[in-house]
């Protein structure tokens, strides 16, 4: 089945962008400050992809609601310092450029729906040419924050492309849980901050270890016609 009209919703932080080391930084540095106890790293991997807020009331549950909107600001505020030093290192995975490319050429449609925020989004956009290349981009800004299918369900409406024609891509489980509330194809990458038997667990309807594995696996994906 031909690829052209269908929609591809990529995850950014573990699935197109290499954004582990700089969020776990950020997070004991973030601790460090706010004179909280610093998290281990399997609870900052557990809890990227989710909204901000989400994910500080769990890494931090001896804080108080006021005292995360507090260490929210925080984390903002280290964000935006290495952002204006050009100390922000997020690179792109191997092949992230390539495979948006070739989805492109076959006349995918291609979108965004992730835990961080638009700001942040448009910073990595704009650093790894990317602007334009999306025609929606969903965030916790305007929308629930994962596994809530919302995010989802807004891009789907945005580019008018129905669920049996879309695919998601992430490398969580909130990933994976959102696309199958949506009623998607859910395809989990193992190079993330998830392992992938928790992805097949969640639901995914197929985990690749590679980005070339990717474009034959879509065109697989959206021969079924139902996504059990």
């Amino acid at each position: 089945m031909s690829l052209r009209g269908c929609l591809v919703v990529f995850d950014l932080d573990g699935t197109l962008v290499d954004s582990h080391a700089h969020i776990a930084r950020a997070v004991r540095l973030t601790a460090d400050l706010a004179g909280l106890p610093e998290p281990s790293a399997e609870s900052i991997s557990a809890g990227i992809g989710l909204s901000l807020g989400e994910v500080l009331a769990r890494l931090f549950p001896m804080a108080t609601p006021d005292k995360i909107v507090e260490v929210a600001s925080i984390y903002r505020r280290v964000f935006a310092d290495w952002r204006a030093k050009g100390e922000q290192h997020e690179p792109l995975f191997a092949d992230s450029q390539d495979v948006i490319t070739e989805l492109e050429a076959a006349g995918c449609l291609l979108g965004i729906a992730t835990g961080k925020g638009r700001r942040g989004v448009d910073y990595l956009l704009g650093k790894h040419n990317l602007v334009g290349r999306f025609v929606t981009i969903q965030t916790p800004d305007t929308a629930p924050g994962k596994p809530d299918p919302g995010m989802l369900l807004q891009a789907m409406a945005e580019a008018g492309v129905d669920a049996a024609r879309t695919i998601m891509v992430g490398d969580t489980t909130y990933d994976i849980l959102m696309a199958r509330a949506a009623g998607t194809h859910a395809v989990g990458v193992g190079w993330g901050n998830h392992p992938a038997d928790s992805l097949h667990e969640s639901g995914a309807h197929a985990v690749i270890e590679r980005w070339p594995e990717f474009m034959q696996l879509s065109a697989r994906l959206l021969q079924t016609t139902g996504r059990t």
